[in-house]
């Protein structure tokens, strides 16, 4: 299992819709996110700052071709469609990513 972490920025006058649309996140991407390996998925937010951190266990063995099924996936994009206008991804994200994807340095139990 890989832990993982990730952030974006957030949109201010976004912040609502964001948090309205995760407040019931469509079964079919629920399902995609299963289906893609990935368990306890949390999204966090900070402000004043408006970033989101976003958490998640990986449990699969081959993590580009699990994101890249969810990446096909028509109800997933369609869902991004509704996200990814909240969102402000960060100049220092690395190229293709729209959330930066954080270094794991530290767990404990």
């Amino acid at each position: 299992m890989q832990r993982m972490g990730m952030v974006i920025g957030i949109k201010p006058d976004r912040i609502d819709d964001y948090k309205r649309l995760h407040a019931a996140v469509w079964p079919d991407v629920l399902a995609q996110i299963a289906g893609s390996n990935i368990r306890n998925y949390s999204i966090f937010l900070r402000e004043p700052e408006n970033l989101l951190f976003g958490y998640w266990e990986y449990h699969g063995t081959d993590l580009d071709a699990d994101l890249a099924k969810m990446a096909e996936d028509p109800k997933t994009r369609e869902w991004w469609t509704q996200t990814d206008p909240c969102q402000s991804p960060l100049a220092s994200r690395a190229s293709g990513e729209q959330w930066a994807m954080m270094e794991h340095v530290f767990y404990t139990d």
